[in-house]
């Protein structure tokens, strides 16, 4: 595999983000397509198990290389495990509110998490106000989907706190590592860590356990939905800094819209597409606010 830095060196920040999130939500829109050969609670372990294989794979060979890293402690490892675990239950709940909901109103729901974190991190007006615009559009997004999907709306609600639990434990590995390498190493252990504790769902991909086919694809969506993503956000995140980071996160809900509606034909609601602009508008309200310490920078959690 490449190196991040000469694969990404003369690519605009902006337009890595921009493919991260495509890559994320391509994958979600290959989920849902494999929704009915098994239940999406196993989808979410085999995306999980495709992407502990690649990353492994490829940490494994840079340390092979020669590239330094400091040795595992047990700390570490319980730390990274639980981080792994922590993102397996937010994917997992996520992939049952898309099975019930549009992909991109299942996202803008997600994202009360984050943004309640953050406007509980501080006290300014312009973070209850964020906070305000999140939870209107939460509201219009739940009020069209009442009917019918109120499981669906639960679960994105599920992932909404998942999020957040994981913004506290991504702080603390981010602080843990000393590199950006030793991020991704973080990763790779999580991952393979809640392969191995989740792998009783397994049991429930017996179809596509059966067809090289279907192998083949649920490993692309660990590729295309953890791999490229989180490295390319971390690629993102060290060049311009959290701030305007943050602020590209409010891209996510629309570009999972688009994603949606281009490849599952998925047009929401006069209601919903008000809401999912809220969410948006609340998010990029909160991020442009403030720049912490380097030393606190890390990445967000992507899907």
């Amino acid at each position: 595999m490449v190196s991040r830095s000469s694969a990404t060196s003369g690519t605009p920040a902006p337009l890595l983000f921009v493919i991260g999130g495509v890559s994320m939500y391509a994958g979600a829109a290959l989920a849902v397509g494999l929704f009915d050969k098994a239940s999406p609670a196993g989808i979410a372990w085999l995306r999980l198990a495709g992407a502990a294989v690649v990353l492994a794979v490829w940490r494994l060979a840079a340390a092979r290389a020669g590239r330094p890293h400091r040795r595992w402690t047990g700390r570490r490892v319980v730390l990274a495990g639980a981080f792994g675990l922590v993102t397996a239950g937010m994917n997992i709940v996520f992939y049952e509110a898309i099975a019930r909901l549009p992909l991109g109103t299942a996202v803008a729901i997600e994202f009360a998490g984050p943004v309640l974190v953050a406007a509980l991190g501080s006290r300014g007006r312009r973070d209850w106000m964020a906070l305000g615009l999140v939870v209107v559009g939460v509201g219009l997004i739940a009020d069209v989907r009442l009917e019918g999907s109120l499981l669906g709306v639960v679960f994105a609600l599920a992932a909404a706190l998942a999020w957040a639990g994981y913004i506290v434990l991504g702080t603390r590995v981010s602080r843990a590592a000393g590199t950006a390498g030793e991020g991704i190493d973080g990763l790779a252990v999580g991952f393979v860590v809640a392969t191995v504790l989740l792998s009783p769902l397994a049991l429930t991909v017996g179809p596509i356990a059966a067809s090289p086919l279907l192998l083949g694809s649920a490993l692309a969506l660990g590729v295309l939905s953890s791999v490229v993503p989180y490295v390319l956000d971390q690629v993102v995140l060290r060049r311009v800094g959290r701030a305007r980071f943050a602020l590209l996160l409010a891209l996510l809900p629309l570009t999972a819209t688009l994603v949606g509606l281009i490849g599952l034909a998925q047009v929401p609601a006069p209601l919903e597409a008000v809401g999912i602009a809220a969410v948006v508008g609340g998010v990029a309200l909160r991020r442009e606010s403030t720049e912490p310490p380097d030393s606190e920078r890390r990445a967000p959690p992507v899907h």
